[in-house]
């Protein structure tokens, strides 16, 4: 990412993702939402990224974040409205994610005014065409401190991709259980994506008959060639989806951007753990890689 050449959709994602998911791993994020009157991580989780989309009930939430179990949506949605409102929700989100910010970026100020300079534009003609949680994201009101708008555009821009990820994901004929079983079988533990999820041991069975009798899964859990191939294709999808932001940009202006990212990156991910329920790779070269 910094020999030149024009960085990648997924290598603009791996330095864009961990600054957005301090929401779910730094303390402040979390202690935020329990001062706010939500007990337990996951009512924070849900009232804080379905907020976006207004006081729903678990079936657009489950629809959109796509691989969650429909009863663990139905257990925080829409009960949690009624503690904490969708507007509550989104201002103890963004003070969360913000101080959270604020300590791990603690000396890259200026990276830091830099990055939210050059992403933010980027959401003002973004095409969130069929992409229902970055269309919710990008109409909230813009911030004005560089550190919120440096988690709003990082927000915005990883929903975007994800929105992308999950109708490739249909588009190959998986279903939510079964996309985390298929990864189970690649490259990440299932104890790191069936917990996180909510799938039961029948239904997380149950995904991985289904995928063995399309040839996807062999008797031993893992992926067969033809389910890393799928998988590969469904990534190459999503990448081809989620390059669309970038597009009119310059190969040396993204290798720029990339490079400012990527000391802000490494420092937001100290705040996350390796391996991780949302697949985010630790940034090269930062702390402990």
């Amino acid at each position: 990412m910094t020999d030149g050449t024009a960085p990648s959709a997924r290598g603009l994602w791996e330095l864009i993702e961990p600054v957005h998911a301090v929401t779910y791993f730094a303390p402040e994020a979390l202690d935020a939402f329990k001062d706010a009157g939500l007990r337990g991580f996951w009512r924070g989780y849900f009232a804080g990224r379905a907020a976006p989309l207004g006081a729903v009930g678990p079936g657009p939430v489950q629809a959109a974040f796509f691989s969650f179990a429909p009863a663990m949506v139905a257990r925080a949605l829409p009960e949690t409205w009624d503690r904490v409102p969708p507007h509550r929700a989104l201002e103890v989100r963004r003070a969360g994610a913000g101080a959270a910010l604020r300590r791990l970026l603690a000396g890259l100020e200026d990276e830091t005014e830099r990055a939210a300079a050059a992403l933010m534009p980027l959401l003002d003609s973004l095409d969130c065409s069929g992409r229902v949680l970055a269309a919710a994201n990008a109409a909230l009101p813009p911030p004005v401190d560089a550190v919120d708008r440096l988690w709003h555009a990082t927000t915005v821009l990883r929903e975007h991709r994800g929105d992308g990820h999950v109708a490739a994901c249909v588009a190959a004929g998986l279903d939510g259980c079964e996309t985390l079983v298929l990864r189970a079988g690649i490259d990440l533990p299932r104890g790191e994506l069936q917990p996180f999820r909510g799938w039961t041991d029948a239904q997380w069975e149950a995904g991985g008959h289904r995928l063995a009798a399309r040839g996807l899964l062999g008797p031993d859990g893992s992926a067969t060639a033809q389910g890393r191939l799928l998988h590969r294709r469904v990534e190459e999808a999503t990448d081809l989806a989620a390059a669309r932001p970038w597009r009119e940009q310059a190969p040396a202006a993204a290798g720029e951007l990339a490079r400012v990212l990527a000391p802000l990156a490494a420092a937001a991910a100290t705040a996350l753990r390796f391996p991780n329920p949302i697949g985010v790779p630790r940034p090269t070269g930062g702390p402990g890689a």
